[in-house]
């Protein structure tokens, strides 16, 4: 049976944000130690970030970096990644040695390199609104304080202007670092938020979500910490991973999981929303996604090790943390939360894939050696430049099948449209080639642009071969008509362009 996917210009969800494309630097693993920052690499430079890091990073476009994490940072002083004389802690989130070699000025000043702007996070652990309040006052007040004649004297004489900042990460998790319950943690963000505020008004706040719905918390959290916090903050963040579910390797149910996070981003808005009605207030709550991804806790088909195991290299520096390598199966689950994040544009206004070096990342080194793009790493560079404009609620009328989420899509899609030109993104999760015709019901539209990425559905890059699984231009039909009829190869994710013929 041909599927019909609808795509009509008038049925705009929202606006797709620059910044949902944002990633996430922790400091966990290799992601800053033998990730970023090097500096014994023939290509690091004379600050010891490695140069062909920096440079892919860049051609990326990523618009923001959350750091330092994570749950590195409910156990982080950021004092002591300042000035000359620095301690050597024990990071107790990851069981690693934490230096101090990259803090806060090697970071902002690495992340200046690429281009991206930092989405800075205070610690609600052991941490004090005090200390989140001098934060502040360090990185974005001018002069004339203490705090900001020390950052002059630390070498940075303007202001770093942080415009956004999280308070605390995963404050509902027994896993955190002086986990919190909703309330001591709504009344502790909120008391946060407003000395911030008082620093700096012109900065954004982001307040932890539900960081899970598998917790018996959710939503309860999110309703009692918007309670607190609503007038305070601009945004409310969730984090969601995937991996293959029930302990399966069933990928049609992996390959579903947008369906999951399709529902958790409604939940959260809906808490939201709920709060709003009860407050009578007239904003309406942003949401940010700050740290999704695929994320395999153990092999999985590719029969891959992860490194899961956080007693492996115990209290030693850069030590191998979920090193996840990713076959085409997890590139197209991975595509799948990225239209997701389209589809929910509307209430969706900022994200970080989690992470963006080593941990967890589409983009993985060699310490002393070369680096590769993992098969992940194609969809994001793809969602960054092409997801951007008005996203477009598709209608796709054709088959469904079963998965552990209920009844889903056998092609998923989302749209983008920007000045005269559609960006159709369309995912086969079948085995076999999909038909689908494409309906344009306002204007005809020319097929300027067709991208593929498939292939074995668990091949995947290495240093050896990281070209096995790339997008592929392929030959389209040009011509301008209201009805473009498509096949779309098994296992695969495509993205196909139009041009608005008017």
């Amino acid at each position: 049976m041909k599927n019909k996917i609808i795509i009509n210009k008038e049925f705009v969800l929202g606006t797709i944000e620059k910044d949902v494309w944002g990633s996430f630097i922790e400091h966990m693993g290799r992601a800053v130690y033998g990730g970023i920052y090097e500096p014994t690499h023939p290509l690091a430079d004379e600050t010891g970030f490695r140069k062909d890091v920096t440079e892919t990073v860049r051609a990326l476009s990523v618009p923001k970096i959350r750091y330092p994490g994570g749950n590195f940072l409910s156990g982080y002083d950021w004092r002591d990644g300042i000035g000359k004389d620095r301690p050597v802690r024990l990071d107790l989130a990851w069981g690693q040695l934490e230096t101090n070699e990259v803090g806060l000025h090697e970071f902002c000043n690495w992340a200046e390199k690429t281009g991206a702007e930092v989405m800075m996070s205070v610690n609600m652990g052991t941490g004090t609104p005090k200390d989140a309040a001098q934060l502040v006052e360090y990185c974005n007040h001018e002069k004339g304080t203490a705090l900001s004649e020390l950052r002059r004297k630390n070498g940075r004489e303007k202001p770093f202007g942080i415009k956004t900042w999280c308070i605390g990460n995963e404050m509902d998790g027994d896993w955190q670092i002086c986990a919190l319950t909703a309330e001591e943690y709504g009344r502790k963000a909120a008391e946060t938020a407003k000395m911030m505020r008082r620093v700096d008004s012109n900065i954004e706040l982001v307040v932890c979500g539900s960081s899970t719905p598998d917790l018996n918390t959710y939503p309860e959290w999110d309703r009692i910490v918007l309670q607190h916090t609503y007038d305070l903050v601009d945004y409310l963040s969730m984090h969601r991973y995937y991996t293959y579910p029930n302990d399966t390797q069933n990928v049609t149910d992996f390959l579903s999981s947008h369906t999951d996070f399709d529902a958790f981003i409604k939940t959260v808005v809906a808490a939201a929303d709920y709060v709003k009605a009860y407050r009578r207030s007239k904003k309406r709550m942003k949401i940010s996604v700050d740290e999704w991804n695929i994320w395999h806790t153990k092999p999985s088909p590719n029969g891959l090790d992860v490194h899961n195991d956080c007693n492996e290299e115990r209290w030693t520096k850069g030590a191998r943390r979920v090193e996840n390598i990713y076959d085409l199966a997890d590139a197209l689950a991975f595509a799948g939360m990225a239209c997701t994040l389209i589809n929910n544009a509307d209430r969706v206004k900022m994200g970080c894939l989690a992470q963006l070096v080593n941990v967890i990342a589409p983009i993985f080194t060699e310490v002393g050696g070369g680096l590769f793009r993992q098969t992940i790493y194609y969809p994001y560079q793809m969602a960054i430049q092409f997801a951007k404009g008005q996203a477009l609620r598709t209608v796709v009328c054709g088959e469904k099948m079963e998965s552990c989420y209920g009844d889903t899509e056998k092609v998923y899609t989302a749209c983008a449209y920007d000045n005269g030109t559609y960006s159709l993104f369309a995912i086969n999760k079948t085995s076999e080639t999909q038909a689908c015709d494409l309906d344009f019901q306002v204007l005809p539209a020319r097929m300027i642009e067709r991208i593929e990425l498939s292939g074995g559905l668990h091949d995947y890059n290495t240093l050896q071969t990281p070209d096995k699984v790339i997008p592929k231009n392929v030959a389209c039909d040009r011509g301008t008509k209201r009805i473009h009829t498509v096949e779309l190869p098994a296992y695969s994710f495509t993205l196909i362009r139009f041009s608005e013929e008017k």
